[in-house]
């Protein structure tokens, strides 16, 4: 049994857009140690993409390669989500204006690993055993990323004034674009119906209990629930920051789509 490649797509894009967004902040790191751990996590987030890019490039056939699938692809047809390519600035609090923010890095990691850590490990069942692999080697690299995440939302939120004030912000910023995770796309809905992919809906108490618990340790108040419009980022409708973040990415392939490296 084989997945959708529409599927298989959006875990890739997912893990690259986050991989490239985490990797802005090498050589920009509040401290030495975190500079050096994001970039790891990028690492490990490109990683999978590979692995996905890969895979989807089988599927598709007719000469699509993996860097082809990168870096020749235009904004609609990526599928991630568009929670994973906005800015690092966020909604900063008080006087400081920086193009990155730590805060608004720290919390989107953990909204986004909250999920994935659940992810793979169900999609770990999938009649797609290639796939199936694929996410027996994700979930052990994602459950750091959310220990790292939490750790460190935990420091902030229950940190000075002005660190609690930045982790608010960030999760009043971030919370509503998690309604995307749970609002089913065509090809989700087709890899659930033939046993190759994950119903995200059954994982929304687990992710709200995994949620809910880091806030509380971290003196954090969740955000109240809204409605509204509900971003749509795995089916080809982004922000505009995902232009921004392909342009730079793909830069140098587009400028030399023959070179021989």
């Amino acid at each position: 049994m084989k997945a959708p490649v529409d599927y298989v797509l959006h875990l890739a894009d997912n893990a690259l857009i986050l991989g490239q967004r985490n990797a802005e902040w090498c050589g920009h790191g509040p401290i030495l140690e975190e500079d050096i751990a994001l970039a790891n996590m990028s690492l490990d987030l490109i990683g999978q993409s590979r692995l996905l890019y890969q895979y989807a490039a089988e599927l598709k056939g007719g000469g699509v390669t993996e860097d082809k699938l990168a870096y020749l692809r235009e904004v609609r047809e990526f599928r991630n989500y568009t929670l994973l390519e906005l800015p690092h600035s966020g909604p900063l609090s008080g006087y400081a204006r920086s193009s990155r923010d730590y805060a608004t890095t720290t919390v989107r990691n953990f909204l986004f690993s909250s999920l994935m850590s659940l992810y793979w490990q169900a999609l770990g069942q999938s009649k797609d055993e290639r796939l199936a692999a694929i996410a027996e080697k994700s979930v052990k690299e994602v459950r750091y990323h959310l220990r790292h995440a939490r750790d460190w939302l935990v420091k902030l939120g229950d940190g000075t004034e002005e660190s609690h004030a930045r982790a608010r912000a960030a999760l009043e910023h971030l919370m509503p674009y998690t309604k995307e995770f749970w609002a089913s796309s065509p090809a989700e809905s087709q890899a659930v119906a033939n046993g190759t992919g994950v119903d995200v809906a059954t994982l929304k108490d687990q992710w709200d209990a995994l949620v809910n618990d880091a806030l509380e340790q971290a003196t954090l108040v969740r955000p109240q629930e809204t409605t509204g419009y509900v971003t749509q980022g795995k089916e080809g409708v982004h922000s505009e920051h995902l232009e921004y973040v392909l342009a730079e990415m793909q830069s140098l392939v587009r400028q030399h789509p023959n070179a021989v490296w």
